[in-house]
């Protein structure tokens, strides 16, 4: 899960389609702006271009007009990650749109770059918002039913290739026999890992918080 800034104003469509019978809250322009502001990724397992997108309600509307159609209550996010959220998780979980809502902070999140491995999720802020969104996360990542823990092993398998292509950059930035143009693609390719519209980026970012001399190296682009 990551930290999102919307776009405003919110999209004009959203009014016009709010006063109509039938109106949808699926418009182009709402579906482009989603896009854009959450990086092409799924807020809760941040896999990067899902083929399966839901215009998901943060807070289920449950017919609720303005919640149906406010901007602020839209995110990006795969079937996968909605089917598990569902209406269980309204208003228990972090907001990651909120200023005083680190969901990048708040938890450890971590994986071993080892096949068939599993997400550790560690709770780090002691509310009960964070360890909902813990066991939210855990049910992402590592699966409820049969049919979700195989579609889980997939989310886990595109983290681990992620990782261990940003593990392999940092051998290779701190390997004395890197020459520099090796180093300097290295550094470039640590660099996109940790930017935030990279897929699973809270994982990345971990990595580095989590070790010393990385974290000196390379804080100024975790923002």
């Amino acid at each position: 899960m990551f930290n999102i800034k919307k776009s405003y104003p919110a999209p004009l469509s959203l009014s016009k389609e709010k006063i109509k019978e039938y109106g949808t809250y699926r418009t182009e322009e709402v579906l482009e702006m989603l896009k854009k502001d959450f990086f092409n990724k799924c807020y809760i397992c941040e896999y990067k271009k899902p083929t399966t997108l839901n215009v998901e309600h943060f807070v289920s509307h449950k017919g609720d007009i303005e919640l149906k159609f406010n901007w602020d209550n839209l995110f990006l996010a795969c079937s996968h990650c909605n089917n598990i959220k569902g209406t269980k998780y309204d208003n228990i979980i972090l907001s990651p749109i909120s200023e005083n809502e680190n969901v990048e902070t708040f938890i450890h999140y971590e994986m071993p770059t080892f096949p068939k491995s599993k997400v550790k999720l560690e709770v780090l802020k002691n509310t009960e918002k964070t360890k909902n969104t813990v066991k939210l996360l855990n049910e992402v990542y590592n699966g409820t039913t049969p049919l979700k823990s195989i579609e889980s092993e997939y989310i886990r398998e595109n983290i681990l290739k992620e990782l261990i292509d940003i593990q392999t950059s940092l051998i290779n930035y701190y390997d004395d026999d890197s020459d520099e143009y090796d180093r300097s693609a290295a550094k470039k390719n640590i660099i996109n890992h940790l930017n935030r519209n990279s897929a699973f980026t809270a994982f990345k970012r971990w990595i580095i918080r989590d070790n010393d001399v990385f974290y000196k190296d390379f804080k100024e682009f975790i923002d």
